[in-house]
């Protein structure tokens, strides 16, 4: 009697898969009251393979039975738990929320685009850069009062190498209240005379700075005055050379520091008394090494001797001291070159130029001060403020004009030392020559 049911024969390998090593039918088959459950939203999960001793059919080939009553296509409705190698999160359907397409999901947020970020931050800060400079620039400027007109001078000399400046510290008091001519023990004498006169020659050889006494002996050459446009012819007269400049202005100075050194000047720049001390109190004050203590009533001077920070009174005393030594002028003019060099040194440091709360008041009072010839640029005055800074870093040299003696009081210059530096100063050599 055959035991098995109807349209069922044939070896029993055929009729249960061959891989199953259990007597007793499939229990999808043996069991048609088991309901298939509805597909759920599938999550990655690692597959799960039966182990071959619970009788693993490997009949389930691509997603379905091969065997009679299933077909060749799985049951859309089926959810056998088996990874056939789709990878997860990559799938193309859906584009927003979760589930679509190949049954991936959506992956989240991206990661961000560092690079892109770095870029555009970068960017953005040299646009801000640029913008706060070119602001800067023109604000700076403006402020510049280019009022010499070096056009006005006449006979001129022939340029040399580097760049040779006239700079020269004021007695004005323009635009100081009388409290401030008070404090600063200025006077209130009218109009304005040379206190200080230097040539700053900026070259390749590294700065050399040079002090004119204002006691110098000089010629006052034919000149065409500056605002009467008029001709006055030299008459050989000798004068004390800060009388040039009392006489017709920064024109005629030029004029006769030219004619006297035959050195071409490019250009000229002058500060007055208020705006020097305004400049060092700006920056919290210059620090200076004092070798001797010394005291001056005119000037207001009481220093004792060491390191020691001065605020822009006493600074102003410092530079305008002159009876207090025994080389007056002379020695004068030499400390007027130790502190502006310290001044342009401690000026020019990332502490200042770095704080806009330490730039701006500093360039703002010394460019409301400043004096200038019309060809000037802020380019050409940075280079003259750093070839200062260059003559205290020992990089170049600081010097008197060099002199040969005294007549009625006025220096006198030694020619031919003077012939031999100007000499230098037009090749734009190394400075050799000694000055007083």
């Amino acid at each position: 009697m055959n035991d098995w049911p109807d349209r069922r024969t044939g070896d029993r390998s055929e009729r249960y898969g061959r891989g199953s090593a259990s007597p007793q039918p499939e229990g999808a088959r043996s069991m048609p009251h088991i309901q298939r459950r509805p597909a759920q939203p599938r999550t990655p999960q690692r597959p799960q393979v039966p182990p071959q001793s619970q009788g693993y059919d490997d009949r389930y080939q691509d997603g379905g039975y091969q065997d009679g009553g299933y077909g060749s296509s799985p049951d859309p409705g089926y959810d056998s738990g088996y990874n056939t190698g789709q990878v997860y999160g990559s799938g193309s359907g859906g584009s927003g929320g979760r589930g679509g397409g190949d049954g991936g999901y959506v992956q989240g947020r991206p990661a961000p685009d560092w690079r892109r970020r770095i870029k555009l931050g970068a960017l953005t800060l040299v646009v801000v850069v640029l913008a706060v400079s070119i602001s800067t620039y023109f604000w700076a400027d403006s402020k510049l009062k280019r009022e010499v007109d070096l056009s006005k001078v006449i006979e001129r000399p022939e340029s040399g190498d580097g760049t040779n400046y006239l700079i020269v510290g004021s007695d004005s008091r323009e635009g100081m209240s009388a409290e401030e001519k008070k404090r600063l023990r200025t006077g209130s004498a009218e109009g304005k005379r040379t206190d200080s006169m230097m040539i700053l020659h900026d070259g390749s050889n590294g700065p050399t700075l040079i002090s004119l006494p204002r006691d110098s002996n000089v010629e006052i050459p034919s000149f065409k005055g500056s605002e009467s446009g008029k001709m006055f012819q030299g008459t050989g007269r000798q004068v004390k050379l800060n009388a040039a400049y009392a006489e017709d202005g920064p024109e005629l100075l030029v004029r006769t520091v030219e004619f006297n050194t035959g050195l071409h000047i490019d250009h000229y720049v002058e500060i007055g008394f208020g705006g020097f001390a305004k400049i060092v109190d700006a920056i919290g004050g210059v620090e200076m090494d004092i070798p001797k203590a010394f005291k001056d009533k005119k000037s207001g001077a009481d220093f004792q001797a060491g390191k020691q920070t001065l605020n822009g009174e006493q600074s102003l005393a410092f530079v305008r001291t002159r009876y207090a030594f025994a080389g007056s002028d002379l020695d004068r003019t030499k400390n007027q070159q130790k502190f502006l060099a310290a001044l342009a040194s401690q000026t020019a440091t990332p502490s200042t130029i770095l704080n806009p709360f330490k730039l701006y008041p500093t360039m703002g009072a010394g460019l409301d001060t400043l004096i200038v010839d019309k060809d000037m640029s802020l380019w050409a005055l940075g280079n003259m403020f750093f070839a200062m800074k260059g003559v205290t870093g020992g990089e170049g040299t600081s010097m008197n004009m060099p002199i040969s003696g005294s007549v009625g009081g006025n220096l006198v210059w030694d020619k031919a030392k003077v012939k031999q530096l100007v000499q230098q100063l037009n090749n734009d050599e190394k400075v050799t020559v000694k000055g007083n």
